[in-house]
């Protein structure tokens, strides 16, 4: 597939290139977070203002898990109470945190006109699969269970995430389908990570290979699995789920130039053949990471605006 991209993402690009950005492959695990962390601070736009941003502390198995959340001016209320995003962050299961993606989550809190919880599920290498994916299970759970409290009407919880986050978000969505809740009413996927295989089209397009190329997505994968035959497990690779019926509406968002392109798409199309409402989304001329890019990438803010007016209409 034929990839150009927009003018602006590929000035953006160019100024990457030019300030010599590092080869995340290259680089030990805390040296890839702290270059991300500060890539990341360049490239978000103004955090809005929140009516509050609190952090969590949430229970889990091994420790707590730290989370932060995100109550808007003017939250949708019924009852005093009001629609949830819980937020997981993409950096590939090794990098990110609650702070590389603060921004995004307050936008999405506005947008959305809801609450969204942020959850630093733990990292790769030092805790390898499926601990990203127990974390962001128990969270889900425990957000859920709690939701009166947190000021949350559990009816109307969604998850999503981008890049891994997108990967956990589908697992998240298949686990509550099959472990008795808790119920969601929807998921976000931007650009999500489905199949560890990495055998689709645009996992081989030169072109696709931008900003998150395909080197670096085999350090990822190689940081995050314990060995080989982890890629089949649904946990890893929610795309090798048999049956994707009974799940909740999705939003699925892909990127032109993104190894991941392909996967996104495929999820998404399966995800209509088993009968899920899909709402899907494409940026032929944007590169993966560029949804949290509003400060130099106006298409940014449009997708979050997009995805805001479809968390409104999930209620």
């Amino acid at each position: 597939m034929p990839v150009v991209l927009d003018p602006d993402a590929a000035a953006v690009y160019k100024a990457f290139q030019e300030a010599g950005r590092p080869a995340y492959e290259s680089l030990t695990a805390p040296e890839a977070r702290a270059y991300y962390a500060q890539a990341r601070f360049a490239t978000n736009p103004e955090p809005p203002e929140l009516a509050r941003v609190a952090p969590l502390s949430i229970p889990a198995p091994h420790g707590a898990i730290p989370a932060r959340i995100y109550v808007p001016n003017d939250p949708r209320r019924h009852d005093g109470l009001s629609p949830a995003l819980v937020f997981f962050h993409g950096g590939g299961w090794v990098i990110g945190d609650l702070d590389s993606h603060d921004v995004v989550c307050r936008q999405l809190a506005v947008e959305g006109a809801l609450i969204v919880i942020s959850v630093d599920y733990r990292l790769a290498p030092e805790h390898k699969f499926p601990a990203a994916a127990d974390d962001a299970i128990a969270a889900t759970k425990w957000i859920a269970a709690n939701a009166r409290e947190l000021g949350i009407d559990a009816s109307r919880l969604s998850i999503g995430g981008d890049s891994a986050g997108g990967n956990l978000t589908a697992v998240v969505a298949l686990a509550a389908r099959d472990g008795n809740g808790p119920a969601i009413a929807g998921q976000l996927l931007i650009y999500p990570a489905t199949d560890f295989a990495m055998t689709h089209g645009s996992h081989s397009e030169p072109e696709t290979s931008v900003l998150l190329t395909h080197s670096v997505i085999r350090w990822f994968r190689d940081h995050y699995l314990n060995a080989a035959a982890d890629i089949h497990d649904w946990r890893a690779s929610p795309a090798r789920a048999q049956n994707l019926a009974g799940l909740p509406p999705a939003y699925v968002l892909t990127a032109g130039a993104d190894p991941l392109r392909d996967e996104g798409d495929q999820y998404a199309e399966r995800l209509k053949q088993a009968g899920v409402g899909v709402t899907y989304k494409h940026y032929p001329g944007q590169f993966h990471g560029f949804f949290t890019m509003g400060k130099l990438l106006q298409q940014a803010n449009v997708a979050v605006g997009e995805i805001g007016a479809w968390l409104k209409e999930l209620g």
